[in-house]
């Protein structure tokens, strides 16, 4: 399925009506829905409660940010607030009821398939590097060495590797309590007890409400810019429960994009059904008219895309399924145009150059 515009007018059409699985490029409608019921200056938060005992709880509302620097940000608050000894860390991922996984995401170490959570750390990814000795560290300078990185590295070859920390019995809450031990420790924090997982007792008083430091906008730019499975899905969690409470389900998210896009943009089932964010699913379908819809409306945003190839758009690779969306520079403005190609074959690049060419502008070859 095919279609290219200039001047606001369709100027060539294939199959523009018919329904496509749309892999990535659905994160385009994912982030547009983001700015429509978030907001651009959105910030996701994380909670953390303190107990009679010293017993740190933390509660995650699906921030898909939460990465080591942030956590590092968010231990030296709690120190100067006061925290200087802590029992047990208690981390609660009570804040989503997810009773099955990612749809589409397989259990592999690739990191496209970390699953999601409502608390996680560096997008339930670890990156570490495993010695010819056998020993192993983390690979990146802001992250410590962990005990589940040891853990996970057995079976590893030497080398580097980016793994899913919830391929084997989902280790994404004892990640997130041994990154912020590890942080603890770092900053002169005193752990004496171990990482439990539960709920946060009711009526326990707030200790502090961490906003993230990055705005929706910029969470966005890295979504688009990285194609991140994980972040489109704590998106899309997260605009559930903005629109029907916490806790965050898959449901919920699946009505609000359902909703967004009947009310905003007139669309119905027979255009666009949605199962997740990122677009993993195959049971996601899309056709190029309703993507045409979606990037017109998403033309005020259009810079968060990546710019290759003398055009901004966003690619959708999965296995017999290819695809662009995106902006051609026209005479007054940009120019939408969709590629969905549902077949063995990759030949998008070709198909790509051929709607340069249609849409009148000269178009590189990508290599």
């Amino acid at each position: 399925g095919i279609l290219v515009t200039r001047n606001g007018a369709i100027i060539y059409e294939q199959n523009a009506d018919r329904q496509f699985i749309p892999a990535s490029v659905l994160k385009i409608g994912t982030a547009l829905a983001g700015i429509r019921i978030l907001g651009k200056e959105y910030r996701f938060t994380t909670r953390f409660y303190v107990n009679g005992d010293r017993d740190l709880y933390i509660r995650g509302l699906a921030d898909p940010l939460l990465v080591s620097e942030e956590v590092a940000k968010i231990v030296a608050t709690l120190r100067s607030r006061g925290l200087s000894t802590i029992r047990n860390i208690v981390v609660d991922d009570t804040g989503c009821r997810l009773e099955n996984g990612t749809d589409g995401a397989t259990n592999t170490l690739n990191p496209y398939d970390a699953q999601n959570s409502c608390l996680a750390v560096n997008f339930n990814t670890i990156n570490l590097v495993k010695g010819a000795d056998g020993s192993v560290r983390s690979a990146e300078e802001q992250t410590p060495t962990l005990p589940l990185m040891r853990e996970l590295a057995q079976g590893l070859p030497s080398g580097t590797h980016r793994i899913n920390a919830t391929a084997t019995g989902n280790q994404s809450l004892r990640y997130v309590g041994e990154l912020f031990g590890a942080m603890c420790k770092k900053q002169g924090v005193t752990m004496r007890g171990k990482i439990i997982p539960g709920p946060v007792p009711e009526g326990l008083k707030l200790f502090y409400e961490h906003g993230s430091s990055k705005s929706l906008d910029e969470v966005l730019t890295g979504l688009l810019k990285y194609s991140n499975n994980f972040i489109a899905n704590q998106l899309f969690l997260a605009m559930g429960a903005k629109e029907y409470g916490w806790p965050a389900t898959w449901d919920k998210g699946q009505r609000a994009m359902t909703a967004f896009y009947r009310n905003e943009l007139g669309l119905s089932e027979k255009d666009i059904v949605v199962r997740e964010g990122s677009g993993l699913s195959r049971q996601n379908r899309v056709t190029p008219k309703t993507m045409l819809a979606i990037l017109e409306a998403f033309k005020p945003h259009a810079k968060l895309l990546p710019f290759e190839n003398n055009c901004l758009r966003k690619s959708g690779t999965m296995t017999g399924v290819y695809g662009y969306a995106g902006y051609f520079a026209g005479e007054r403005g940009l120019d939408s145009f969709v590629l969905m190609l549902n077949q063995p074959k990759n030949t998008r690049d070709q198909v790509l150059e051929m709607l340069g060419a249609i849409h009148g502008a000269k178009r590189k070859r990508k290599n």
